[in-house]
């Protein structure tokens, strides 16, 4: 049986208090990429302080007892975002244009190694994506993730196309959530 998982919101002000959970749980379920410049912890904090400053930020901790377990997070895409420049696929252009109220980009979901399988990650999505103005929600997952996929494709979530949003990153699966 499941430990009940206690779900803790959080805007961009609480980024640096929490700093440490999320480093913890990061470098836990990326243990074998920090030495990929990439993955490294820095490259990472640098990347959510980026998300911090966008519209639309807020992440969500999941704690089990005092342990922080897992988190998601994410922003609002802005409008004129480039997040869709490298998107490989046929998609229309119509569902790319962002508006900077359209689309929120679901940039991060972990759950630690020990504590996977358990409906956490759901948890955390479901809050996370609670009561968001935005009609829709994009996530990147890779490839070869297959238990990442398969979770996301039960949710609901469906594949637009393959993107590499950075030169030295792996190319991920865009997915689409509908959620208005």
């Amino acid at each position: 049986m499941a430990a009940t998982l206690s779900l803790t919101h959080y805007g961009p002000a609480q980024l640096d208090s929490e700093r440490k959970t999320l480093l913890d749980v990061y470098e836990d379920v990326y243990a074998d990429r920090l030495n990929d410049p990439f993955f490294s912890t820095d490259r990472y904090w640098q990347r959510l302080e980026g998300y911090a400053s966008r519209d639309g930020f807020a992440f969500v901790v999941g704690t089990i007892d005092t342990e922080p377990i897992g988190y998601a997070l994410g922003y609002t895409l802005p409008a004129g975002s480039g997040w869709w420049n490298e998107l490989k696929s046929d998609a229309k252009e119509k569902d790319l244009i962002e508006d900077g109220r359209r689309t929120f980009a679901l940039t991060e979901i972990m759950v630690s190694e020990s504590r996977r399988r358990r409906g956490y990650a759901r948890q955390l999505h479901d809050q996370l994506l609670a009561d968001r103005d935005e009609e829709r929600a994009t996530l990147l997952v890779l490839p070869e993730n297959a238990a990442a996929q398969a979770a996301y494709a039960s949710w609901g979530w469906r594949k637009l196309g393959e993107i590499k949003p950075f030169d030295d990153s792996p190319t991920y699966d865009a997915m689409l959530l509908t959620l208005k």
